[in-house]
């Protein structure tokens, strides 16, 4: 693609640090909303609510006969009557109140996306070569809600959880539109220009940022089989560093999504390759003289990041560690996106 040129009006240049604000706080709402999801996933709570309403599943049960109702729905479904029957009505508000926050962060980051960008596009202050990019985003966004239900879906008639495959599609979806926003806020002020510098740390850069995109996606898999919650030693895991049992299911490569302990195996071999490229690509950029910095922070998050999640892992994933290892992942994922950014040719 050839560099376009830098063509934005006097008063697109003067709205850039508002439009940069809002693309950064819509980011930090997906954030929240991801961390929120990872609560109802631990908590068991993403079926307490049994349908979707997009308008007027925002209000909750205002009564006793509305709570009566909504906890009547709830014990219909396998999770209840397997998992859960004798519950409270008081232990059904608890995974109720997670599921509802999540759905209505949901409703609240398209609200909190669309107003804004109906104003800016309204009043000239949005560059046009961002236009078709936050237009994909908004309607990537009304498609994540209705993954989200074709995820809880799974878990209503049959199971007693979500599919771990649904689950990573929500889950990849969510942090693929973070990274968008979190892109396209960086990518403001800066020049329009074309595909990424060809230098080899920027190719570095990126396939950093793609292997921990696909450990997330991983880490979707782990929760949704549960797999953190066994083998919790380290660095053996099952008394050895390469477990047996990791192909016992037929054919072999459905061990991949389906076993726990090779989703949990390969999340942790995983780990170890990502914090073995982030230490290669930061010595070779400090050769090179590019990036060292952010190369170095990097490595750094990575570290703290492999720390936090063997810590949850012997500790059999307690809710609040859960939800850090989780917050975690996106930080360090909006980092390599950052560092990409910085390495890949940009020009301010």
């Amino acid at each position: 693609m050839r560099d376009t040129g830098d063509t934005a009006s006097e008063r697109q240049r003067r709205a850039r640090p508002f439009v940069a604000a809002w693309l950064i706080a819509i980011a930090g709402l997906i954030l929240a909303m991801v961390v929120v999801g990872g609560a109802t996933r631990l908590t068991d709570s993403g079926l307490s609510i049994t349908e979707w309403q997009p308008l007027l599943g925002a209000i909750p049960p205002l009564s006793e006969t509305a709570w009566h109702d909504a906890f009547e729905k709830y014990r219909q479904i396998p999770q209840y009557r397997i998992l859960n029957k004798g519950m409270s009505l008081e232990e059904f508000q608890f995974i109720y109140w997670w599921e509802w926050a999540h759905r209505f962060l949901g409703r609240f980051v398209g609200l909190a996306f669309f107003v804004p960008f109906v104003f800016f596009l309204s009043t000239g202050r949005l560059e046009r070569r961002f236009v078709p990019h936050l237009a994909a985003l908004f309607v990537l966004g009304g498609l994540q809600g209705a993954l989200g239900w074709f995820m809880v879906m799974s878990g209503l008639t049959e199971r007693t959880s979500v599919s771990q495959y649904r689950l990573a599609a929500h889950m990849g979806l969510a942090v693929a539109l973070f990274g968008y926003v979190w892109w396209m806020a960086l990518q403001i002020g800066r020049e329009a220009r074309g595909a990424l510098a060809g230098n080899a740390t920027a190719r570095r850069a990126v396939l950093l940022a793609g292997a921990i995109y696909l450990q997330v996606i991983l880490g979707a898999f782990v929760a949704g089989l549960d797999a953190g919650m066994g083998y919790n030693t380290w660095p053996l895991m099952d008394g050895a560093l390469v477990p047996g049992g990791l192909f016992v299911m037929s054919p072999w490569w459905i061990n991949l999504f389906e076993n726990a302990m090779t989703v949990q195996f390969d999340h942790r071999v995983l780990a170890y390759l990502i914090a073995a490229l982030a230490l290669v690509h930061w010595g070779l950029s400090g050769r090179e003289g590019r990036g060292a910095g952010g190369a170095a922070a990097i490595l750094l998050i990575v570290l703290a990041q492999a720390g936090l999640g063997i810590w949850t892992l012997l500790a059999q994933v307690p809710l609040a560690l859960g939800l850090l290892h989780q917050a975690g992942a996106m930080v360090l994922f909006a980092a390599a996106l950052w560092h990409v950014h910085t390495v890949s040719g940009a020009r301010p």
